[in-house]
């Protein structure tokens, strides 16, 4: 388990990585912006919309880190690390709202495409995808938590937007056809939304309690019923906390038996559990059998099978 000191460290350096990021979002932002203003081209300012919503998603993000080293306390008995998760969703959503807004001016463009100065349009995007290549970088660590993934997925959004831009700007200088500067805004436009489905759903996973990702609830039943003295497991629950942070409680079925040999066992089950990467387990154990057979009640193995717990 990591140390307390470790653990602020962690913390703190993630705070500084989003606090740093946000300061270049607002100055590329503020740049992309006048530039595709005086330019004339949608695609940059698309992209400099989307640095709207990154520099809105880094500064949730920062404010939930911040929120989310918060220690337990009557009211969290967990803690507050699912603040983190509350700004993914808040992230994703806006996603979802810039995405639909480029999409609208895109086919209005279509229709009578403007003139664009492609020099200034290229300029400004170079430098937008100089500073998000260097935010793809400050934060390409610490993606176990969802909220600092669902801040880096804006960010690469955003460098690919801004290539993209470089790209239309390029086929209008050497090919004179506008048309590539509402196309490149409506790929921006898919980025940007796929961007937003992804982080809303790994979110809303979390939230609704499903069983966390890479976990076979029924496995991690039938692993603790291989142990010798467990004779039947129920009221099995697995969920996460917030992503990376895994739950489990169980009621499990044993023979009459001393406090101290059901705490030897207790203690095998959880350390089986942890090495499975479950953080926490809590394991209720009764003598009698299990009064409604729950659905796992009746998983078993073979005697011996796990003799090499004991």
């Amino acid at each position: 388990m990591p140390e307390r000191g470790h653990v602020h460290d962690h913390h703190h350096d993630t705070e500084k990585r989003l606090a740093l990021s946000l300061v270049l979002t607002l100055v590329v932002m503020l740049g992309e912006g006048a530039g595709g203003y005086f330019a004339n081209s949608l695609a940059l300012l698309s992209d400099a919309g989307h640095m709207f919503t990154d520099s809105f998603a880094l500064g949730l993000s920062l404010i939930a880190a911040r929120i989310s080293k918060w220690s337990p306390d009557r009211r969290a008995t967990f803690g507050y690390q699912r603040v983190g998760l509350l700004a993914a969703l808040i992230n994703g959503g806006s996603l979802f709202v810039i995405s639909f807004v480029i999409f609208d001016e895109a086919v209005r463009r279509f229709s009578v495409p403007p003139a664009i100065d492609t020099r200034l349009m290229a300029g400004m995007a170079a430098l937008g995808f100089a500073a998000n290549m260097a935010m793809v970088l400050i934060l390409r660590h610490g993606h176990r938590d969802l909220n600092i993934k669902s801040a880096w997925l804006h960010v690469v959004g955003d460098a690919l937007s801004s290539f993209g831009v470089i790209v239309a700007a390029v086929v209008i200088i050497f090919t004179g056809w506008r048309y590539a500067d509402p196309l490149a805004s409506v790929l921006i436009g898919a980025i940007i939304l796929v961007g937003g489905l992804r982080v809303v759903s790994e979110a809303a996973h979390v939230f609704l309690e499903l069983a966390p990702k890479g976990f076979n609830v029924e496995a991690v039943a039938k692993e603790i019923c291989g142990f010798p003295g467990v004779m039947g497991v129920h009221d099995v629950h697995l969920w996460a906390i917030t992503r990376g942070q895994v739950m489990f409680t169980a009621h499990v079925w044993v023979s009459d038996e001393k406090l101290s040999h059901v705490q030897g066992l207790s203690t095998r089950l959880k350390k089986r559990l942890a090495d499975m990467g479950i953080d926490h387990a809590t394991l209720e154990f009764q003598c009698s059998e299990c009064e409604d057979r729950g659905i796992y009640c009746e998983l078993r193995e073979e005697p011996g099978e796990h003799a090499e717990h004991e």
